[in-house]
């Protein structure tokens, strides 16, 4: 009898161990299908010096992520039938022109939360409510990528896919009546940002038209330090942090001021990680 109990014990303890396992979460580290470098040119370095041209006083950091980001939009415009423009829109303000801690650290430009059945990396962040789950991502392109299919394989946003491309008021419209955000004025900031910055532009690119734009001359380069341990010196204004550095002692190297340092990054907190890129100026 204590023989058939023992079994039954280890037989039980067995089970609970395997049905515990399925419970670890496994970190995504799924590359990209396609890098940002190998992306055709959708002329995006011209359209923003157009803007430039015609107003002066249009954000720099807004530019500057259209020019490194409106291929990767118009990609999945074409692979899932979103206009570039929306999801451009959302990504520069989701994310503060990918400036945010969450788009700096985590490389999530959508505030995409983590939801049900989500088994990729995440970061927890103060949102609706306190310590708020986010998803994190090795790469910003899997960041779009996730966008994408984020909004096709919801049922809730089934019907805006029935949509012209081309209508991004709807578009911004439908996004907020399905509840992608609780911002009453979410539609009316997406539609700003597009009318601004001209985005509805991208929208009008199609598939064929990729193969008679020449491909990008000059590549984006993002700035980096070098990784040699003597040096800790800044690359086009930019700092990566290093193992012992902190607020104080990267301020006063480069003299600026924490407070002045922290507003450059939009950081709200003392904490730093390993490989940040601290915008210096």
């Amino acid at each position: 009898m204590k023989l058939r109990v023992l079994i039954v014990f280890i037989v039980t303890l067995f089970v609970l161990v395997g049905c515990g396992s399925k419970k670890i979460i496994v970190k995504s580290k799924r590359k990209p299908s396609v890098s940002l470098k190998k992306l055709p040119s959708v002329k995006q370095n011209s359209h923003v010096k157009k803007l430039k041209k015609k107003n002066a006083n249009l954000n720099k950091y807004t530019l500057a992520y259209i020019k490194k980001y409106a291929p990767l939009a118009v990609k999945e415009m074409h692979e899932f039938k979103i206009p570039a423009s929306i999801t451009l829109a959302q990504g520069i303000l989701e994310s503060g022109n990918g400036r945010s801690g969450l788009a700096s650290k985590s490389n999530n430009h959508f505030g995409i939360k983590c939801h049900k059945g989500w088994k990729g990396e995440r970061v927890y962040h103060d949102d609706d409510k306190k310590d708020d789950c986010f998803r994190k991502y090795k790469y910003v392109e899997n960041s779009y990528d996730d966008h994408s299919r984020f909004l096709s394989n919801r049922k809730r946003y089934a019907f805006l896919f029935k949509l012209n491309k081309k209508k991004y008021k709807s578009w911004a419209r439908g996004l907020k009546k399905a509840g992608y955000a609780t911002d009453r004025k979410y539609p009316k900031k997406l539609i700003k940002i597009i009318e601004d910055y001209k985005l509805y532009e991208f929208d009008k690119i199609r598939k064929k038209d990729l193969k008679k734009i020449k491909r990008i001359t000059k590549k984006i380069k993002t700035p980096i330090v070098t990784s040699s341990k003597k040096s800790t010196k800044s690359t086009v204004g930019y700092y990566k942090v290093r193992k012992g550095d902190t607020l104080y002692s990267i301020a006063k190297k480069h003299k600026i001021t924490v407070a002045k340092l922290k507003a450059l990054n939009n950081i709200k907190s003392n904490a730093l990680s390993i490989g940040q890129r601290l915008l210096l100026k």
